[in-house]
């Protein structure tokens, strides 16, 4: 009898460690607290306080972004937190006609892609947002 329990441990134990282990997704409209932490609003109408790198952090600020039905790849820290995975993890999604697209930005002037809001590492000038199928991830404009 103790064989047959050892063994139903060891049977469900890796599903049990993927499942904690597994990303989660958020998805709602952002809102802004001024300076204070970046909200959340989902569907059920629960607020919940997005955290990340300081580069998720550029994205969840741009105005271009707040009026976007959004997504997130992440984590749960607590039931009122939400831990973002890393810029570099392409985590950020907006939702238009249905599509999921990765949001990036886009300058005209040099044909550079970057995943944060702000000027362009050569020209200075700003960015584009420029959201993209994730399918085309290493391609031309």
């Amino acid at each position: 009898m103790t064989r047959r329990r050892f063994s139903a441990i060891l049977l469900f134990t890796p599903v049990a460690a993927i499942a904690a282990g597994g990303r989660a997704t958020v998805t709602g409209r952002l809102q802004q607290s001024g300076s204070g932490p970046v909200l959340l609003k989902a569907g059920d109408g629960r607020l919940i306080t997005l955290e990340g790198d300081v580069s998720t952090k550029a994205v969840l600020r741009d105005p271009r972004v707040i009026r976007e039905q959004f997504e997130a790849v992440g984590e749960w820290k607590s039931p009122e937190t939400f831990l973002i995975d890393p810029i570099h993890k392409k985590a950020l999604f907006i939702r238009r006609n249905g599509q999921l697209l990765v949001v990036t930005y886009w300058c005209e002037v040099c044909a550079i892609r970057t995943y944060a809001p702000g000027r362009c590492q050569c020209c200075q000038e700003d960015t584009a947002l420029d959201p993209r199928d994730p399918s085309l991830e290493n391609t031309a404009p």
